[in-house]
């Protein structure tokens, strides 16, 4: 009988094309969802559903029976207190790690996705890479440098691998997709006057690391970043998106100070409503910065990982992707 994979935040962006990657590989997936979870990306799919959650012991432990391999990518980005951050990215993978401690001699691996946000943007000049000391700016990636930390000290007890992305766009994505929604309205708006540098991945690329440090024996107990292999500029990105949506647009360079009032402004209306402001001080400070780029070589070496989808050919496929779904014109 093939191998049972356990994925949590298996309903998301990139927790569901991850379950059609193990499906592809031949594995038994079982999925980790809450009850009120959307699961419109996992329909009709050869999976096993445990409504648990990552709070609930007992269920944890049912979630977790016959399970050879755990990929952990539930989480959260927005939280209108610190705490947020903390609980479901910090307490939820420790909760996880010490239901796995009782099963850990059939567990073969527990993959959790880190960010690039707990290294902190890239030194002037410099890509960022394993050895570099973090330096976390914002309270999402402080939260990401505390999950990767406490991951790692259960390396004695079980194989843990931590995986960094940058950031993650392709089909199902709703959070890089505005960009190609706001080029496809006639408006092309990058941040300052400066020639921002970043790391970019495809989902099917990040998808590929994940399983590929799952069943590298040799990965437990590092830290990898799976990214682009190639760095980018925004202006890049939008001649591409341009030529696929076949259309030109207005650039719009936004001044940094206009980013941070317009993300005061936003916070301070969130204080009234239920849900965190998508732009807040700290993610203007996190999108202001010259660089977020990431080296890839460590999981290229060690992994086997290689990058195949290429900016062109990755832009490409999410619009043609998002004009299908009606989301583009």
């Amino acid at each position: 009988m093939s191998d049972l994979a356990l994925v949590t935040g298996a309903n998301g962006f990139v927790g569901s094309h991850l379950v059609d990657r193990l499906l592809e590989k031949g594995m038994r997936v079982r999925v980790l969802v809450r009850k009120s979870s959307d699961m419109k990306w996992l329909a009709g799919k050869d999976i096993e559903i445990n409504n648990g959650g990552l709070f609930n012991r007992d269920e944890l432990k049912n979630a977790l029976e016959g399970v050879s391999y755990i990929f952990h990518v539930a989480g959260t980005v927005k939280s209108k207190k610190p705490e947020g951050y903390f609980k479901t990215n910090v307490e939820a993978t420790k909760n996880l790690l010490d239901a796995a401690l009782e099963y850990k001699d059939n567990i073969k691996k527990v993959v959790v996705v880190g960010s690039q946000t707990s290294a902190g943007p890239s030194p002037a000049g410099k890509v960022v890479n394993e050895n570099d000391t973090p330096s976390p700016i914002t309270t999402y990636g402080r939260s990401k440098l505390e999950q990767e930390k406490l991951t790692l000290t259960y390396a004695d007890k079980l194989p843990v691998t931590v995986c960094r992305s940058p950031a993650v766009y392709g089909e199902r994505d709703t959070e890089v997709f505005i960009f190609f929604k706001t080029y496809a309205s006639g408006l092309f708006t990058t941040i300052g006057f400066d020639k921002k540098r970043l790391s970019l991945i495809h989902v099917s690329d990040l998808v590929e690391g994940l399983y590929l440090a799952g069943v590298t024996p040799a990965s437990s107990g590092q830290v990898y970043f799976i990214s682009s292999e190639e760095l980018y500029t925004w202006e890049q990105i939008g001649d591409l998106t341009g030529k696929a949506l076949g259309k030109k647009a207005i650039h719009l360079a936004i001044p940094h100070f206009i980013v941070y009032t317009v993300a005061a402004i936003a916070q301070f209306f969130s204080m009234f409503s239920s849900k965190a402001a998508t732009l807040n001080l700290e993610k203007a400070r996190d999108i202001v910065q010259p660089a977020w780029t990431c080296d890839t070589s460590k999981a290229v070496k060690q992994l086997g990982y290689k990058q195949q989808v290429s900016i062109e050919e990755g832009i490409k496929r999410t619009i043609e992707w998002s004009r299908k779904q009606g989301w583009l014109k």
